[in-house]
């Protein structure tokens, strides 16, 4: 399990590799040109934003309220994927 201060800590490009082989994706948007993931990682969430070649990754302070950063996703979310896990 990796830390939120570690992964925090890590260069950009191994952020996206913890996030595509240990994050879990909640949901995706799209936001003027860009394509944004929302993933889960262990007890924090991570937003990855890709346009074209460049890759950013940015994460939620950890008393981020919930609520407010799965409010841009809920439009994409389906509710009943997470009622019949």
């Amino acid at each position: 399990m990796i830390e939120y201060s570690l992964f925090q800590g890590l260069p950009a490009w191994s952020q996206t590799e913890v996030l595509i082989n240990k994050g879990t994706i909640v949901a995706q948007r799209q936001h003027q040109g860009w394509s944004i993931t929302l993933y889960s990682l262990h007890n924090f969430f991570v937003e990855r934003w890709v346009k074209n070649t460049i890759d950013i990754t940015g994460t939620f302070h950890q008393s981020a309220n919930i609520l407010e950063i799965l409010e841009p996703y809920l439009d994409n979310i389906q509710i009943q994927d997470f009622i019949d896990s």
